[in-house]
């Protein structure tokens, strides 16, 4: 069976019996591979300046939160951060976060720190993929805690947080109708809740996720004009549109006679700084030829394709692997300001082994499901709130 299937089974097969019928969709592989590049090829041929590329870029944007129904977004209610079981390690602590996005629905996660802080620091949004194992998943993996600890002790503050349905993430079940507004509209959150922490800088933001964890990259990205720095990891395509209904399961590609696709979502952050990352083993495999050239004129537009790049493991697969990790590092440490020589060893060489792994029970915010008085029950409250709480 083959690699993307296994790791969006549920996802797609959820998203395909529910919204199948709705023409508007792009799921999964929904073109040939040679279908996404001419479509990238007609794309292009729609803008030739930078005037022009702003435009569409402002379509790009428009349909995403039409598509996403985030054209007006719900109030933002107070936070009210629980913060539990802080744990400090070497030259980092993380402890266990939970705040409301919305009154009575939380966000929950880990909040990476830099064992000594000194003025504002950058801030850095974690969001994980679909990648699962019987015990640890999603932020609790062994390499997410390995990411997060790594840039926490290279200067930023670090927030990974449970996708809708995993983890602590409750009442709403993952396969939710409406999961792309309430991941998108959560990643926000994450970043008003690093801003409210008061030493981290509004202008050196950064988010990183792989495979659906990279899909709320570019969102995030092309939606918050606060993120200054975007690191998708093995997931920018333009024939793969995410296998999970929380990537593609409301119309975000395609609004009447407009069409786009990840790839252009992903260019839309242009002129700020973007690392593409792929292997040769899933659906970016394509990336050196077809998604980064396109990117890359998209940034010539505005004489910044010194800000856009790309890391291709040709041998790899579709994870977020060490080595994947160090091209992040490297580029986050470029532009963001952090400090890659704590990470390194005495040959030079990035080195996680100071990172301490924990147990799910050490990372969790509301032990044994103890979740505050006044959480939302049903998530048809949650849904309610999402379109009605201005």
């Amino acid at each position: 069976m083959k690699l993307k299937l296994l790791l969006n089974l549920i996802c797609l097969i959820s998203a395909t019996m529910v919204y199948a019928q709705d023409s508007g969709l792009r799921q999964g592989e929904y073109y040939t591979e040679q279908q996404g590049k001419s479509n990238l090829a007609k794309y292009a041929s729609t803008y030739s300046d930078q005037a022009s590329w702003t435009k569409r870029a402002d379509q790009i944007r428009a349909t995403v939160r039409h598509g996403a129904r985030l054209d007006t977004l719900p109030r933002r209610c107070t936070l009210n951060p629980i913060r539990r079981n802080k744990q400090i390690f070497d030259g980092y602590s993380v402890e266990s976060v939970a705040f409301e996005s919305l009154p009575g629905f939380y966000v929950t996660g880990n909040l990476y720190l830099p064992a000594t802080i000194t003025g504002k620091i950058p801030g850095v949004v974690s969001p994980h993929g679909h990648f699962s194992e019987t015990i640890d998943f999603g932020r609790f993996r062994p390499d997410m805690q390995r990411r997060c600890a790594t840039l926490a002790r290279m200067g930023a503050a670090v927030f990974t947080y449970d996708m809708v349905g995993w983890g602590e993430s409750a009442p709403c079940i993952h396969e939710f109708s409406q999961a792309v507004k309430l991941q998108t509209w959560n990643s926000m959150r994450v970043v008003d809740f690093l801003l409210s922490l008061g030493f981290v800088d509004e202008n050196k933001l950064g988010v990183t996720g792989e495979s659906g964890g990279g899909t709320q990259t570019f969102l995030l990205a092309a939606l918050d004009d606060r993120i200054d720095v975007s690191v998708p990891v093995v997931m920018v395509a333009s024939h793969f549109f995410g296998g999970c209904i929380c990537e593609s399961g409301m119309p975000i590609h395609k609004q009447g006679s407009f069409e786009t696709n990840n790839a252009e979502i992903a260019a839309s952050f242009a002129p700020k700084p973007q690392l593409l990352i792929s292997d040769g083993d899933d659906w970016t495999r394509n990336t050196p030829v077809v998604e980064f050239p396109y990117l890359q004129n998209v940034y010539k537009l505005f004489g910044a394709e010194k800000n856009v790049e790309y890391v291709h493991f040709e041998n790899e697969m579709h994870d977020y692997g060490f080595t994947k990790r160090v091209a992040m590092y490297q580029f986050m440490a470029r532009h963001l300001g952090l400090r890659l020589e704590s990470v390194l060893d005495s040959y030079g060489k990035v080195n996680e082994s100071f990172v301490v792994l924990l147990e799910r029970p050490l990372l969790e915010v509301f032990i044994n499901q103890n979740y505050p008085a006044g959480t939302v029950q049903d998530c048809h409250e949650v849904e309610k709130m999402l379109d009605t709480y201005r």
